[in-house]
């Protein structure tokens, strides 16, 4: 009987679950990204929870957060929506077609169906950018509000969790907690660390190659450091190509060498091994996978809940073969 109670208890929880998904479609990305950056600020919340009253320690902790998120996205936002109109005169000004040339072989790109295409899409995004603040704005106060209580309640509801649990299967979910907690690391501390170590690196090289919009590219190297594999090697790879359908060839390896080396490839190995420790190890392909998937299926927040989920996924198969290994043992 205690068995049937809790399976119809579970089965209640399950249906409320989906009901409530249903219902807050809108915000459920902005719910799951407060989730998961209190998992990660639960630390920094009990250090601050250790000199001041707990109210205050959320308090502090929500608005860091905030600041964090805010400060780089108005600024993305902000160059994005300033500097459209000398995004549209730089694809204005690509050649309507270029010819690459090597070992005796030529060929011809003609580019004067995509440049339409490319203009209109960049006054789109500045249009779709202006309409979309005030959104934004709601979703940021529901942000710091869900972070605020998610830090107060955190302990609560982990102990809620683990009561619900058999005891025999504690070490699953302490499994899946870490995992959770590493990969989440990995997403948030490791990649955003990176990535202003990229765009900080790219203001000065971008500027010392004579590009006048080099805040905006170093901005865009930034972001694009979330994007595993490839990264800021496509803005390098962009600009490269630019120079050569204009016949500067010597510029094309110039930035090719000068910001591959410097802007695509140096954050990497200078930051990534010093913060890797606590990262989940999640093969870079695993990690595509992941990302590409989620930001398909879910949008802007499949970027970090693609990576989580094929990081349990990894962590589930650990623990069947243990299960397997036990067993047989």
């Amino acid at each position: 009987m205690p068995y049937a109670r809790r399976t119809v208890v579970f089965a209640v929880f399950v249906g409320l679950a989906a009901l409530a998904a249903a219902v807050l479609y809108r915000v459920l990305g902005t719910v799951i990204f407060a989730a998961t950056v209190a998992y990660v600020l639960a630390p920094v919340y009990r250090r601050l929870e250790s000199r001041v009253p707990a109210w205050w320690a959320a308090a502090g902790t929500a608005t860091l957060a905030a600041v964090a998120v805010l400060v780089p996205a108005l600024a993305l936002v902000n160059l994005l929506y300033t500097r459209s109109a000398d995004l549209v005169a730089f694809v204005g000004a690509l050649p309507s077609m270029f010819t690459l040339a090597a070992a005796g072989f030529t060929y011809t790109v003609d580019l004067s169906a995509l440049t339409p295409t490319l203009v209109a899409a960049i006054r789109g995004l500045a249009v779709a950018v202006a309409a979309a603040l005030p959104a934004l704005g709601v979703k940021l106060t529901l942000f710091g509000v869900l972070l605020f209580g998610l830090l107060m309640a955190h302990e609560r509801a982990e102990a809620a969790v683990l009561a619900a649990v058999p005891l025999r299967f504690h070490d699953v979910v302490d499994a899946l907690a870490h995992r959770t907690k590493d990969t989440l690391y990995a997403i948030y501390v490791l990649q955003a660390v990176t990535g202003v170590a990229t765009a900080l690196v790219a203001i000065p090289v971008f500027w010392a190659l004579g590009y006048d919009y080099f805040l905006l590219l170093a901005a865009v190297c930034g972001v694009l450091q979330f994007l595993p594999i490839v990264g800021p090697s496509i803005v390098v790879a962009t600009l490269a190509l630019y120079r050569v359908s204009v016949g500067d060839v010597a510029g094309a390896v110039l930035v090719a060498v000068l910001a591959g080396a410097l802007v695509a490839w140096l954050p990497d190995p200078l930051i990534r091994p010093r913060l890797s420790r606590r990262t989940a190890n999640l093969p870079g392909s695993l990690y595509f996978v992941g990302f590409t998937g989620g930001i398909l299926t879910l949008g802007p927040i499949g970027v970090i809940a693609g990576p989580l989920v094929v990081a349990l996924l990894v962590e589930s198969v650990h623990l069947l073969a243990e299960e397997e290994r036990t067993r047989r043992a």
